[in-house]
């Protein structure tokens, strides 16, 4: 279930890389740079495969074989080879998913109107060496899965924030505990307050029946020293 092959470097043997077979039926990457190639006439049938590195070989012919064996390539770069011609070329209009192609380097690029002529040959292909028609670089494809990457991230700490809402609602409700904290501790002092204010008048009504029992009994003790002296006056009386 290999989708992705880098054989550079290796050392084909009579145009062939010795374990590449039909086996590999997942495959959608195939890099075979530097492995000396001279046709792709043993290819193995690869139906999924989308992108086939061939640069740096020594083809320069026989592209017919992409078409049969690798139907679904939108990818081929065929830079360092030894293409000379536009017929070469031509073998490329039946891989109708084909997107970029690359040529650099190869003695085919001399050819007078060259970009132009392989856009016109290959219509269904958007970039050529790297470019299109109108000069604009293809996009890395390293950078687009890095931005795709980097959204995914950003969709990550949003997901993790919440919605900018939640914490308005949670500010606005922290506020108001705060609030009547502030409250509850304003009434707890207006008691406190009240509860001194009346324990002071208590403390004034005591003093106040306190300083009334003298007086009564100050009163009581003059009264009782009249007693004390009736008696005698009545015995002054009696005599007189």
């Amino acid at each position: 279930k290999v989708t992705e092959l880098v054989l550079d470097n290796c050392r084909s043997s009579n145009g062939e890389i010795e374990g590449l077979n039909d086996s590999f039926k997942e495959l959608e990457f195939l890099s075979m740079a530097k492995v000396e190639l001279t046709s792709l006439a043993k290819l193995p049938t690869l139906s999924k495969l989308r992108k086939l590195e061939l640069s740096d070989n020594i083809i320069s012919g026989g592209l017919e074989v992409l078409a049969e064996r690798c139907p679904n390539l939108t990818y081929l770069n065929l830079s360092g080879n030894k293409i000379k011609d536009l017929g070469t070329v031509e073998a490329l209009q039946n891989l109708k998913n084909l997107k970029s192609l690359d040529l650099f380097n190869c003695e085919i690029t001399n050819l007078e109107d060259y970009r132009d002529s392989i856009f016109e040959l290959l219509q269904q292909i958007t970039y050529l060496d790297g470019f299109d028609q109108e000069d604009n670089e293809a996009p890395d494809s390293e950078d687009d899965d890095d931005e795709e990457g980097d959204e995914d991230d950003d969709d990550e700490d949003e997901d993790e924030a919440g919605p900018p809402g939640e914490y308005e609602e949670e500010d606005d409700e922290d506020d108001g505990g705060s609030d009547l904290g502030e409250g509850e501790e304003e009434e707890e002092v207006g008691l406190s307050y009240l509860m001194k204010e009346e324990i002071q008048d208590e403390d004034d009504d005591d003093d106040y029946v306190e300083e009334g029992g003298d007086e009564e009994e100050e009163a009581e003790g003059v009264r009782g020293e009249k007693r004390k002296r009736d008696p005698e006056d009545e015995g002054e009386e009696e005599d007189d």
